[in-house]
């Protein structure tokens, strides 16, 4: 059985190749989850929900309860959790939600949902290995274009470098190729978009923006995907030492499992 890649893995590898020995192949400390991706799971779930009831399902009752069953999730391993945060959320879920298939509807006017949460486990013969990935939504226009989404909870929004970031971007660019080899289709025909769920913003709560996923960010996309791939399987697990502190810093900085 061929072994896989997933972007979230590509991701990590990119930020630090020793951090991904430890994430993905040690497995020392897996992440559990916390309120955020707690948010994330059950709108998401609610949006797919949404589309395939074609607007026919009590949004709000419907992410109450996906959202209670990942929180109670997390309790019963242990964590602890931010009962203000929490709160806050459940109200503004329905804020969100709202607005997301008229949002739809608005950005691209006509569209036939294709598929929700499409799974993806394409080959890649050259490294043996598969890419491995789930699609939010893609949906088909009247002239013929596939668009492939994917939702993004956020607090207020992304600002102009975190929309054009390469790596950021490469996602959609990965799911697009894939998705193409996948069913056949010309990547001329597949657009790609985020469509940003804002927790905290005032208004513009749904926003659906273009990613450009042309041939030449494709190659590089690539280029970066195989080079991982090659490195992960040499067992080549250099530390980034320059990832250690960005950002909010990794989680196994100063541990017994890396310490500088």
């Amino acid at each position: 059985m061929r072994e896989h890649i997933s972007f979230s893995e590509l991701k990590t590898w990119n930020e630090c190749a020793y951090k991904h020995k430890l994430s993905y192949i040690d497995e020392v400390k897996k992440f559990i989850g916390n309120e955020y991706t707690a948010f994330g799971k059950a709108i998401h779930d609610t949006c797919e929900q949404s589309l395939i009831a074609e607007g026919a399902v009590n949004q709000k009752n419907f992410f109450d309860k996906k959202f209670i069953k990942e929180i109670e999730e997390l309790v019963e391993s242990g964590l602890d959790l931010n009962s203000k945060l929490l709160k806050d959320m459940r109200q503004q879920a329905p804020e969100i939600l709202k607005h997301v298939l008229p949002e739809l509807k608005n950005h691209f006017e006509s569209y036939e949902v294709i598929s929700t949460e499409e799974k993806i486990y394409e080959p890649m013969k050259e490294v043996d290995y598969n890419f491995k990935g789930f699609i939010d939504l893609v949906i088909k226009t009247p002239d013929g274009m596939y668009h492939v989404i994917d939702w993004k909870t956020c607090s207020w929004g992304w600002d102009s470098r975190r929309k054009a970031d390469s790596m950021t971007t490469y996602q959609l660019v990965l799911y697009k190729h894939f998705f193409a080899i996948k069913h056949n289709i010309d990547p001329k025909n597949i657009v790609t978009h985020f469509a940003l769920l804002k927790r905290t913003a005032k208004k513009n709560r749904v926003e659906i923006f273009k990613v450009t996923s042309g041939a030449k960010k494709t190659e590089n996309c690539l280029k970066l995907l195989s080079k991982a791939i090659y490195n992960i399987k040499k067992k080549r697990h250099i530390k980034n030492r320059l990832a250690c502190t960005q950002g909010f810093g990794c989680e196994f900085f100063n541990t017994q499992f890396c310490s500088r």
